[in-house]
This record gives C-alpha cells, structure tokens and sequence, in this order.
C-alpha cells in the first residue's frame, strides 16, 4: 500500500507520444498558418493527459508549453531537446506563486503585452486565426498595462 509521502517522492510522469494523440491537435491545426509543421510535432504526455509541442518552422519562429510543476517542465524540456524542431529549448521560472512555468524553444517570445497581430505571427498563426482572436479578444493583451500590477501596490 502506498502512503502520502511515498506518493510525493514518485518521479514525474511525463512521456512522449504521437501528436494525433494530443488534446489540443485539432485547436493547432485549425489554426496555424503551416498546419504541416505537426508532421514534425509531439504530444507531451503529462499524467495521462497529452499536449502538442508545436516545433519552429516557417512563420513560426518560437514555442511554448506550460507547467504547474518545476519538475514537470525538466521532465518535459528534456524529452523535447532530443526533438527536431525545438531549438534553445529552455524553461523559464515564474517568480509568481500559483502561475505556470514554461517551457520555451526557438527565438525569445515578444512580451505578452505587446501587439496581438505580431505575437500570433511570431507562433505561426494564419491570419484568419489571429483576427479572429483580436476580434473576440479587443483588450487582451492590453498594452496600456504593461507591468502586473500589485493589489498591495500603492
């Protein structure tokens, strides 16, 4: 029988598998501008539970995947370096309790409050997807908030 504690000291489980396989392939392939670039891509398994890692290519220039657990984003950066596609894989700390951690390859991402148009380029959305976003989205991100505010803040 498995206690608590032997519970939290188990590795992680996060594998590789076929990207048809991954939750969100069809959000992806609906949306990008060069749909063939899943030829080359990879669900990232979680748990049970398997996302895409979408590779550079094209107009896409960089990638992302977030994680909750540090050490799901090691897990994760390291099955996707050994990848074709994902380049300068790295993972990028949050210094926010409760927000996600990311792991990123390719070129480093513009900041998130920067022009919507040029951030769904920079990860190779179509046009039609990157509209449809803006319009169903006006003030996200917005760029008059360029740093998170604080509730204690003055």
């Amino acid at each position: 029988m498995l206690t608590t504690s032997t519970k939290l000291t188990r590795p992680p489980t996060v594998s590789l598998c076929p990207a048809a396989e991954a939750y969100d392939y069809e959000y992806f392939h609906s949306r990008l501008a060069e749909p063939a670039l899943l030829a080359n891509a990879v669900a990232v398994r979680v748990f049970r539970a398997p996302l895409l890692a979408v590779p550079i290519g094209g107009p896409r220039r960089g990638g992302y995947m977030s994680f909750d657990l540090l050490t799901l984003a090691t897990a994760a950066r390291g099955l996707l370096a050994g990848q074709a596609g994902f380049p300068d894989i790295r993972i990028r700390w949050s210094p926010f309790r409760g927000a996600c951690h990311t792991v990123e390859w390719g070129d480093p991402a513009p900041e998130w409050w920067e022009n919507n148009m040029g951030f769904g380029r920079f990860y190779g959305y179509s046009e039609a997807a990157i509209t449809t976003f803006v319009r169903e989205h006006p003030h996200f991100p917005s760029p008059a908030v360029s740093v998170p505010c604080s509730p204690t803040a003055p």
